[in-house]
C-alpha cells in the first residue's frame, strides 16, 4: 500500500460533504472514516469503497474488482472493499451514489458489531430480585 499526502488531501476534500472525515494512515495506505464509520481505503492513489452483501452486486455490475493484498506468506486475500468506478472521480452524482453505498455498508457492519450483550446470570438474578 502506498498513498501520497496530496491524494490524502484530495480524498478528504472529496468526502467532506458527507460528514466529519478522518483519514488515518495504516500499512502504507490509509483508512477513511466518516462520522466514525470506516467506509473506504486509500491505496496506490486509488479509493476502495466498503461493500457488503447488499451493495456488492452494484460494484460487480460496475465491473470493479475487490481490494486484494498479499500476505507475508504469499497468499492473496481480498477484502470487502471495491475499487471506485471510473466516473466516481469526475461526476459528483456518481461520487454521491457510490459513497452512500459505502457508508450504508459501513453502518450495517457497525450495527452488527454492536449487538446487545447477553445478561449474565448474576445480572439476571439481581433484576429478578428487584421485581
Amino acid at each position: 500500500m502506498a498513498v501520497s499526502q496530496s491524494f490524502l488531501d484530495f480524498a478528504g476534500d472529496l468526502f467532506a460533504p458527507f460528514g466529519e472525515i478522518a483519514i488515518r494512515r495504516m500499512f502504507g495506505g490509509a483508512g477513511v472514516y466518516c462520522d466514525g464509520l470506516f467506509f473506504a481505503l486509500l491505496d496506490d492513489e486509488s479509493i476502495w469503497l466498503k461493500a457488503d452483501e447488499h451493495s456488492r452486486p452494484e460494484f460487480e455490475r460496475a465491473g470493479v474488482e475487490p481490494f486484494r493484498f498479499e500476505t507475508k506468506d504469499g497468499e492473496t486475500l481480498s477484502m470487502s472493499y471495491y475499487g471506485a468506478p471510473g466516473d466516481f472521480y469526475d461526476d459528483p452524482e456518481a461520487t454521491r451514489r457510490w459513497t452512500t453505498l459505502a457508508l450504508d455498508a459501513a453502518a450495517r457492519a457497525a450495527k452488527l458489531k454492536k449487538k446487545p450483550a447477553k445478561k449474565t446470570a448474576r445480572a439476571a438474578s439481581k433484576s429478578a430480585r428487584r421485581t
